[in-house]
């Protein structure tokens, strides 16, 4: 799934990514999802794979999401592991585009 929820409300948004998590459930199939949306990501994932900068952009890190299953955004807010998750990716993020403007 490339960016599928990139173009909608955020209510829309959280209700669809509420049925991705039930129809992974179910299936327990793997879902290989490409986002720029950080808190998506978390939420969604299992494992993230963040990406270097550029044309020729490569594997950067990654990141394991220990979270529980089934998942509750609500819940998530001030979960210690969430915001670790959350706060990792951000630094990743950061500390790459830093990299790119020094260069």
């Amino acid at each position: 799934l490339d960016e599928p929820f990139g173009a909608l409300d955020a209510l829309t948004r959280s209700h669809l990514q509420d049925q991705v998590m039930a129809i992974h459930a179910r299936l327990r199939n793997t879902v290989i999802m490409i986002t720029h949306d950080v808190d998506e990501a978390v939420l969604l994932s299992d494992r993230i794979v963040m990406l270097t900068n550029g044309p020729a952009a490569t594997i950067g890190e990654i990141l394991p999401v220990p979270l529980v299953r089934p998942r509750r955004r609500v819940e998530l807010v001030s979960d210690p592991i969430y915001l670790k998750c959350r706060a990792a990716v951000l630094r990743f993020l950061y500390e790459r585009n830093r990299f790119v403007e020094a260069a």
